[in-house]
C-alpha cells in the first residue's frame, strides 16, 4: 500500500470529484481505506502486544437515555422457551437502532454532499430498495472483512482538562488538528500508516456524571466538542494514511454539524471511504493508559458491528 496520492493530488483521475479517493483501490471497492490493513500491518500490530489486558468500549445498549434523534428507546426483556421448566431464556430487544449508542458509521450512512453520491460514484438508486438495488458499501462488507490493526489513542479530554479548568465536552466546540498534534506529542504518540485514531474528548464522561439534561435542539440533536471539519482537518486526517477514525463524542466532530456539504461525514465516508467510529467508552481503556509509560498505543480487536475491544499491549 505504498505511493498513496497525499491529499492535494485527489482525485486520481479528473472524472471524480475534487478532493475524492474514488477509484484509489478500483470503481468496485466496497471498503476504502480500511484496505490499508493489511496482513504485514495486522502482524506487526499483533507484536506489540504487551499485557492481555481487555478493554471494551461498548457503551450501555440503554444510553443515551433518553435516545437522542427523537429515536425510540431500546426495550430489553427476558423470553423463555415454552415447556423448558424456566431451564432456557433468551434476552430479545426491541427497538434497538444501530445508530444509537456505540457504533460505527458505514460507507452508505452519508454521501459525499458536493456530488450528491456515495464513496466510489454509488448513487442512492444502488442502496434504497428498488429495480437497482444492490449490496453496494453495506456495512456488512467491514463486518465480514474485521477491523484488526494498530490503533493509536489521543486524550485530548485528559490534556485538555489539565489546561483548562473550565473545559466542557457538552458545548459545542471544533478542535482543531494543531491541539491533536500536541496531544500526540505529550503522550510520545507517533503515526504510522494504517493506524486507528481513538479520540477521547471526555464527553461521555461528563455526560454520565451530569446532573441536569444535556442540551439539544428541537430535533433532539446533542450539543458536543468534536474534530473541526476543514480543509486542513481532512488533509491530515488523509496524509496520514488512518484506516478508520473513532471518538467518545457523538458525531466524532463537532456537533451539530454545522454545513453538511464541508462536514466530516461527507468528505470521510462519501469522499474517501473512511468509516467513522462514535460514542466509544475509552474511559477504562484511557484511565489504564494514563497510568502506564507505554505511549498509549493499542491494538483493536472487531469481530461484529456491535461487539469490538481494544487490546493494551
Amino acid at each position: 500500500m505504498t505511493g498513496l496520492p497525499r491529499y492535494h493530488d485527489l482525485p486520481i483521475d479528473p472524472k471524480y470529484p475534487p478532493k475524492t479517493a474514488w477509484g484509489v483501490w478500483g470503481e468496485d471497492d466496497n471498503l476504502g481505506t480500511l484496505n490499508l490493513l493489511t496482513e504485514e500491518r495486522v502482524l506487526k500490530a499483533a507484536q506489540t502486544v504487551k499485557t492481555g489486558k481487555v478493554f471494551p468500549l461498548n457503551w450501555d445498549l440503554e444510553k443515551p437515555d433518553p435516545p437522542f434523534f427523537r429515536r425510540s428507546a431500546i426495550k430489553h426483556h427476558i423470553q423463555d422457551h415454552p415447556g423448558s421448566d424456566a431451564r432456557k431464556f433468551d434476552d430479545v430487544y426491541d427497538n434497538f437502532n444501530t445508530q444509537a449508542s456505540s457504533q460505527w458509521d458505514g460507507l452508505r450512512h452519508v454521501c459525499h454532499f458536493r456530488s450528491g453520491r456515495f464513496y466510489n460514484n454509488v448513487s442512492s438508486d444502488h442502496i434504497l430498495p428498488g429495480p437497482n438495488a444492490s449490496d453496494r458499501l453495506g456495512i456488512h462488507h467491514m463486518a465480514r472483512r474485521g477491523i484488526v490493526g494498530r490503533a493509536v489513542l489521543l486524550d485530548y479530554g485528559r490534556w485538555r482538562s489539565a489546561r483548562d479548568s473550565d473545559y466542557n465536552p457538552l458545548v459545542r466546540e471544533e478542535v482543531p488538528v494543531e491541539d491533536l498534534e500536541q496531544v500526540a506529542k505529550a503522550q510520545g504518540v507517533t503515526f504510522e500508516d494504517g493506524d486507528i485514531l481513538l479520540i477521547r474528548y471526555g464527553w461521555m464522561e461528563s455526560y454520565e456524571n451530569s446532573s441536569c439534561a444535556i442540551r439539544s435542539d428541537e430535533l433532539g440533536r446533542p450539543d458536543s466538542i468534536g474534530i473541526e471539519a476543514s480543509e486542513k482537518t481532512f488533509g491530515w486526517i488523509w496524509d496520514h494514511h488512518f484506516a478508520c477514525v473513532g471518538a467518545d463524542v457523538v458525531a466524532f466532530e463537532a456537533f451539530p454539524v454545522k454545513d453538511w456539504d464541508l462536514s466530516c461525514h461527507a468528505q470521510l465516508l462519501g469522499g474517501f471511504g473512511m468509516p467513522i467510529g462514535e460514542m466509544f467508552y475509552l474511559e477504562d481503556l484511557a484511565n489504564d493508559c494514563a497510568q502506564d509509560d507505554i505511549s498509549w498505543q493499542i491494538r483493536n480487536t472487531y469481530d461484529s458491528p456491535d461487539n469490538f475491544c481494544l487490546k493494551l499491549p
